[in-house]
């Protein structure tokens, strides 16, 4: 467990940027051929970056019908898996369940329920890794932009209209995959700094 000091919003601003993944370092699963090469190529890896985006609920009411999208990076490449409004492909969910395989990532207490409850997939071994800081004021929790502030000493810039936007479609725009490839890349990065001591 790291014990930091959690760093001002306009101090982390004032940082140098993360640099992220960058488009050609992004794969966009949209066919069969491209989610066997992406299981296969994910297949052996002991540990991967991972999160999901959901189409928001702007309605009172309103329930989710997320998640709509699947992110999964390793040290240099992030794939991205549209779910729209189906079902989940049989090799994806075998992938995610796969025994020995850690998902790491950042308030993932949502991210389980709402695969649980629109897929019934159940055997995820997540990872949440804000769990591994502790705060000195114990009331706050960790997120991925504190965490690479703290352990980089630098900005990860995350946009919220692109955040709030319509993560059900087959075809993201450019600003949507950059967004969620590097949300699972910062999840991988900030879990292999921390073993690194």
């Amino acid at each position: 467990m790291k014990i930091t000091r959690h760093i001002p919003r306009e101090e982390i601003k004032a940082l140098p940027l993360f640099a992220g993944l960058a488009l050609p370092q992004i794969t966009l699963v949209q066919d069969e051929a491209a989610l066997a090469a992406a299981v296969a190529r994910l297949a052996q890896e002991p540990v991967l970056g991972f999160d999901t985006e959901s189409r928001p609920t702007f309605h009172k009411g309103q329930q989710p019908t997320g998640p709509h999208l699947v992110q999964l990076a390793s040290a240099e490449h992030a794939w991205l898996f549209p779910l729209g409004e189906g079902p989940m492909p049989a090799p994806l969910a075998a992938l995610l369940a796969r025994p020995g395989l850690t998902l790491a990532g950042f308030d993932l207490s949502s991210d389980r329920a709402h695969l649980k409850n629109r897929f019934g997939v159940t055997d995820l071994a997540l990872l949440d890794l804000g769990n591994r800081f502790q705060c000195e004021d114990k009331r706050l929790t960790i997120g991925a932009v504190q965490a690479v502030a703290q352990l980089f000493g630098q900005y990860f810039r995350k946009s919220k209209k692109v955040s709030t936007s319509n993560w059900s479609l087959r075809q993201l725009s450019e600003s949507q995959q950059l967004y969620a490839a590097n949300d699972a890349w910062v999840a991988f990065r900030v879990w292999q700094a921390l073993q690194q001591g």
